[in-house]
């Protein structure tokens, strides 16, 4: 299983400490998607307006990071296999490839199936925006060799608004497995889970400037300072 994990030149720090937590259970070494990289290969084309906070042309809506929608270019980069992709705002709490034993055959990703609504800003002030099947991507496990992901081409990935994208448009419901939810708690958001294996900080973290204090802030600085 390959992983590759979002890379934003603006949360350095929090990607650096979901690599550092992801050491601790596996020596996997994950991908960044580096949208830098993937432009200079050619494979990122999207035009995006970075004056302020970004803005991405073909969906005409505003987007949080830099890797809001190079994401969906993990099955044409991974070709084979299965490939996890998460966020770079996460601290791994387990191995992720206990999801091995999870995996489904029949279906071309899985996720956690949040029931999650935008509340309007994340992130240090970052507008959010609202689509269906919210945060369902933040954290997918892609079944790299089934037929369904091959609808899913560089021009899609390069054209189609994100909403399509987050919402997983290629795909039927019936493609579309489930994970338990302790493999993308939403800190401060959903529930935390009894034994919790990835934590994602959806609305930020002390790694933001001007950060206000928040319930579960300290499980993010033991990691970061461990």
């Amino acid at each position: 299983m390959k992983i590759y994990i979002g890379y934003d030149q603006a949360e350095s720090e929090a990607y650096r400490v979901a690599v550092k937590t992801l050491a601790n259970y596996t020596n996997t070494v994950p991908e960044p998607l580096d949208s830098d990289r993937l432009q200079a290969t050619g494979l990122l084309r999207r035009a995006v307006d970075k004056r302020g906070q970004m803005y991405d042309l073909a969906s005409n809506a505003p987007c949080s990071t830099e890797f809001a929608v190079s994401r969906f270019l993990v099955p044409i980069l991974c070709q084979s296999g299965w490939a996890l992709f998460t966020d770079c705002d996460v601290v791994f709490m387990a191995n992720p490839r206990a999801l091995m034993a999870l995996v489904e055959e029949d279906k071309a990703v899985m996720v956690v199936k949040h029931n999650h609504h935008g509340e309007g800003l994340k992130m240090g002030g970052m507008t959010q925006t609202e689509y269906p099947r919210k945060n369902w991507s933040s954290v997918m496990l892609f079944n790299c060799d089934h037929p369904a992901n091959k609808r899913l081409t560089i021009q899609d990935v390069n054209v189609r608004p994100g909403r399509d994208l987050h919402a997983f448009y290629w795909l039927h419901d019936s493609e579309i497995g489930e994970l338990p939810a302790e493999w993308n708690w939403l800190v401060g958001v959903t529930e935390e889970p009894v034994h919790t294996k990835i934590a994602h900080f959806t609305h930020g973290g002390p790694w933001i400037a001007d950060w206000q204090a928040a319930e579960h802030d300290g499980l993010w600085q033991d990691a970061a300072n461990g």
